[in-house]
């Protein structure tokens, strides 16, 4: 039973992985190249296979600030969870 329950817990988290690095790994790119075409101009390159090539080609590479960039809808939600369990421990219980 509590092995079962563990394993879920465990199932859930690699979903919810999974579905914020597909957010940030997909959908974010082309969410910048977007406001970026708009607000900026043309990318400097051919377009968004150019820009979403040097982007994954900078993953590929190891580079921080684009691992950071993928991973940060991940990271961001377990900012939120962490503050929500430090503000649940922290705020005295009503009775």
């Amino acid at each position: 039973m509590r092995q079962a329950l563990h394993k879920q817990r465990i199932l859930k988290e690699v979903a919810l992985f999974t579905g914020l690095l597909f957010l940030g790994f997909v959908l974010m790119p082309i969410a910048i190249y977007w406001v970026g075409q708009n607000l900026l101009g043309e990318y400097g390159g051919q377009g968004y296979s150019d820009f979403f090539a040097t982007l994954s080609a900078k993953i590929r590479g190891g580079d921080l600030v684009s691992w950071f960039f993928v991973l940060s809808p991940y990271l961001a939600w377990q900012l939120i969870r962490l503050t929500f369990f430090a503000w649940h421990r922290v705020t005295p219980a009503k009775s």
